[in-house]
């Protein structure tokens, strides 16, 4: 029985190290992993060990980890999608109500009257000041329809919110699981300019950083919400501070404190509350060991962001070979020939690409030789030969 060692950079629910069978030992020395779980601990500056096979993130969010550094070294980076949504969706409709009624106006002011006999009297008379409007009837716009878009967009239709939502890649998953009753627009101008709220929900990337921007503001509804539970970078917070002073943006909610927006007129700051649940943190480590086992073991790939979605199942045959390579042609022809040459049968095969990278599985009848895998190896365009089995 083949052994792994993984080892944590940051604290693992103990529910999830749980599913971890006889075949693996923690260790404290990262050198010595052939697996890390991480949740927020920053590794580009890192030295990756090169016995690392994997790196499983308890969470969504990647931008921690050198996803192409990883990528040449073939090394495998899993997130786990979906297992927060629940809680990122919870906290997305209390600052919902939190910037539609000014709850937080009005408990400051109980607590900087707290020492006024008469409190409750005078509360009758400043409440006035934190009067503010309900959610029910107003057009909700959803930029992304992802895990935790579609939860957001089903829950507002239940909350008697017009909901518009806008993801030119929905996946079939979703649409199914989307209420027929949410609007989904073909041009996210159309969320701009009809929405009294928006909520975005998309991935922090080169295509939408920054996408909140002047630009996109000057588009909105006087006095819209906006929400931003994803990341901040994806909003020009400057522009939108210019915006609530103009009385463009009525509130801007977000979850991520920062210098630019944290205390300022206007801002709802929370301290990266989205998937602080307990329930959250069980199900991403859940998912983050079931993730890296399932390769380790199998060499199976499911929700990678460095390389695709690759699954043969539990290898019957005598071995397996995964290769990580580059996304080029006649790869496949000169993998085929170092077995052949050798008279290894190969039982059944599968090559997938994502972008510019690749990866091939072969289940062979014989053991593959060492002399094989250094043939492999040595191939133009190959970052690794790992021995499954």
């Amino acid at each position: 029985m083949q052994m792994f060692k993984y080892h944590c950079l940051n604290p693992i629910a103990q529910v999830g190290l749980e599913k971890f069978s006889d075949q693996y030992e923690k260790t404290e020395k990262i050198e010595e992993a052939d697996g890390i779980l991480v949740r927020s601990a920053v590794m580009h500056d890192m030295e990756l060990p090169e016995n690392l096979l994997a790196i499983a993130r308890a969470g969504a969010g990647v931008n921690n980890i050198p996803l192409d550094k990883c990528a040449e070294k073939g090394i495998v980076v899993f997130n786990t999608p979906g297992a927060n949504a629940n809680g990122v969706k919870e906290l997305v409709i209390a600052g919902m109500l939190l910037a539609s009624r000014d709850v937080v106006g009005g408990i400051e002011w109980v607590k900087e009257n707290q020492t006024d006999e008469n409190v409750g009297k005078n509360a009758e008379k400043a409440k006035k000041n934190f009067a503010g409007t309900e959610i029910e009837g107003k057009k909700l716009g959803i930029i992304g329809l992802g895990a935790i878009g579609v939860r957001v967009a089903n829950v507002a239709k239940h909350l008697g919110m017009e909901v518009y939502g806008y993801d030119p890649y929905v996946s079939v998953d979703a649409a199914w699981n989307l209420s027929r009753d949410v609007k989904h627009v073909i041009h996210v101008e159309d969320i701009y300019q009809e929405c009294d709220i928006i909520t975005i929900h998309v991935p922090l990337m080169d295509a939408t950083k920054g996408m909140i921007n002047k630009e996109a503001l000057d588009q909105m509804k006087d006095g819209v919400i906006l929400l931003n539970f994803a990341r901040d970078l994806l909003v020009d917070e400057k522009a939108v501070l210019e915006s609530i002073k103009a009385g463009k943006v009525r509130k801007y909610v977000s979850d991520f404190p920062n210098a630019t927006t944290a205390g300022q007129e206007g801002c709802i700051v929370i301290p990266h509350l989205g998937a602080s649940t307990e329930e959250s943190e069980d199900n991403c480590a859940v998912m983050a060991v079931k993730e890296l086992k399932n390769y380790l073991e199998n060499g199976n790939i499911a929700n990678s962001v460095n390389y695709p979605k690759c699954d043969m199942g539990i290898c019957e045959q005598a071995g397996r070979v995964a290769i990580f390579h580059k996304n080029i042609a006649n790869m496949i022809t000169k993998f085929t020939a170092c077995f052949g040459d050798n008279n290894i049968n190969i039982s059944d095969m599968t090559n997938k690409s994502r972008g510019e990278v690749a990866y091939t599985m072969l289940d062979i009848e014989q053991p593959a030789s060492k002399e094989i895998i250094e043939k492999l190896q040595s191939i133009d365009g190959v970052f690794r030969v790992r021995v499954v089995k």
